[in-house]
């Protein structure tokens, strides 16, 4: 369609469509005269009105205003503000289709990104893993302070895209703890008139709560992150622990100081204010302990069917070295270390490296917790540490697993990996699309797919975890 045919459509102008797709990014896909229209808060199946707000020369935007028929694949929605916030963009999806969505868009980034044979991918890709129950599962919430137009203190959720708080204490997708909680600090607040940070003019105190949970344990973690000078308590915190206190499970309090104009939401130093520094949760029957700073997967029920994947793939009989990149605070390489100790076969060892100093004392840490021995951990970039250390402290590798943020590996360490020659590799993703990428890198460097593993770690969101397993092609094949 020429440009000349979009000129019919104008700003604030109602249409009539039927949503037939989604976007990766979850808004709704309908044509008006063989012309696209991407339409928030939608759902395949929808017949709309909706009215437009955009239009560019090959595609335009419009703003849901009516539903005139539902699609069957409609569901009501469990959180009263989840068409404002940016955090469940397929709340009002099934949970049967999203699964489905999903399954697709690793598919289509497989396809169309890492450009494999549809057939190999649907010959290798196994069948998404979902949840029992969809909601109540994420053990971590970072919830921002600020003020509303009448001056007065909220906490609540971003906006889709936006700095915007939404009032809200609740989520459908988090603990059912974070309603009080919230409840607690913002009434603490009121009451002793602790102003939100303002991000525009640096003022203010309150910035952000984070809040997590062990899942296995019960134990919870409330830490404030505050504008104030390091070591500085709250006005009045005394009465503020005096009430989180009563809460089932709590068992550490801190303040987090950041004093940066920033909208990085922790800062570097903290400080205990209320019995432990941490929190532990079990994953696989292993002990964690998990500080504030500490990363560590949102999803426990489906982070063990991810592991669990993971650990099948790899084999192990007990004497393997394998290189664990991205390592977090272990959690990959000490499932990994407690398989190959399980076998009984000496010789085996886990090596984890991890750009993040705060993380990989936690990893020693736990390695301690857990008595296992049989596991080393590197603090460096991967791409800049594994040429230092390869054939030196490092023996050559039988297995790489790399778990790297959404942004994927670093083309060094690819490049890395394929010159140590591991006969498998496993790549765990939580982005598809780089994912892909980097998967035609390896593959083109002399490896095979061998299976594609895609796990539902963020029901309600567009989100979807990988596991790749991928073998070395050898010279007579």
């Amino acid at each position: 369609m020429d440009s000349l045919q979009t000129k019919q459509f104008r700003k604030n102008e109602q249409i009539s469509l039927k949503i037939e797709d989604l976007t990766e990014e979850g808004a709704g896909v309908g044509k008006v005269d063989g012309f696209p229209f991407f339409v928030k808060d939608t759902v395949p199946g929808d017949v709309v009105v909706a009215s437009v707000t955009r239009v560019k020369k090959n595609y335009a935007f419009a703003r849901l205003v009516q539903i005139v028929q539902p699609s069957r694949d409609r569901v009501d929605v469990r959180c009263p503000v989840a068409k404002a916030c940016g955090g469940c963009q397929l709340q009002e999806l099934s949970y049967e289709r999203q699964l489905f969505f999903k399954e697709n868009k690793v598919r289509n980034h497989l396809i169309r990104i890492g450009a494999f044979e549809a057939e190999e991918v649907d010959a290798r890709m196994h069948r998404v893993i979902g949840m029992e129950n969809p909601f109540r599962y994420r053990n971590k919430a970072q919830v921002p302070f600020s003020t509303d137009k009448e001056g007065q203190l909220i906490c609540g959720f971003y906006a889709g895209r936006t700095h915007s708080v939404i009032r809200m204490q609740d989520c459908a997708i988090g603990i059912a703890e974070n309603e009080k909680i919230l409840e607690t600090i913002r009434s603490y607040a009121e009451r002793f008139h602790i102003p939100a940070y303002n991000e525009q003019t640096g003022k203010g105190i309150l910035r952000h709560v984070l809040i997590r949970k062990g899942f296995h344990t019960g134990q919870i973690m409330v830490c404030l992150v505050v504008h104030r000078k390091e070591k500085t308590s709250l006005p009045h915190q005394d009465q503020l622990i005096t009430e989180l206190v009563k809460i089932k499970g709590m068992t550490s309090i801190s303040l987090n100081y950041n004093r940066e104009q920033t909208n990085v939401i922790m800062g570097e130093t903290g400080k205990t204010i209320w019995a432990r520094d941490v929190i532990e949760d079990t994953l696989l029957d292993l002990r964690f302990l998990i500080s504030p700073l500490s990363f560590y997967q949102i999803n426990p029920v489906q982070t063990e069917v991810l592991y669990k994947t993971v650990i099948s793939c790899a084999a192990l009989q007990g004497d393997e070295t394998v290189w664990d990149l991205y390592c977090g605070i272990g959690t990959i390489s000490l499932a990994l270390a407690a398989a190959m100790r399980d076998r009984k076969n000496e010789g085996g060892h886990v090596f984890g490296i991890e750009v993040v100093e705060q993380a990989v004392r936690d990893a020693r840490e736990n390695a301690q917790a857990n008595d296992i021995q049989n596991v080393t951990f590197y603090e460096g970039k991967a791409e800049e540490l594994l040429p230092k250390l390869k054939g030196k402290e490092l023996p050559p590798p039988d297995l790489i697993v790399v778990d790297p943020p959404r942004k994927g590996c670093a083309q060094e360490t690819l490049q890395t990996m394929l010159e140590a020659e591991p006969g498998r590799i496993i790549y765990v993703s939580c982005d598809s699309a780089t994912l892909a990428r980097d998967l035609r890198i390896l593959v083109d460097g002399g490896y095979r797919l061998q299976l594609v593993q895609p796990v539902d770690m963020f029901p309600q969101t567009v989100h979807v975890e990988c596991v790749v397993l991928m073998s070395k092609v050898e010279p007579a094949e």
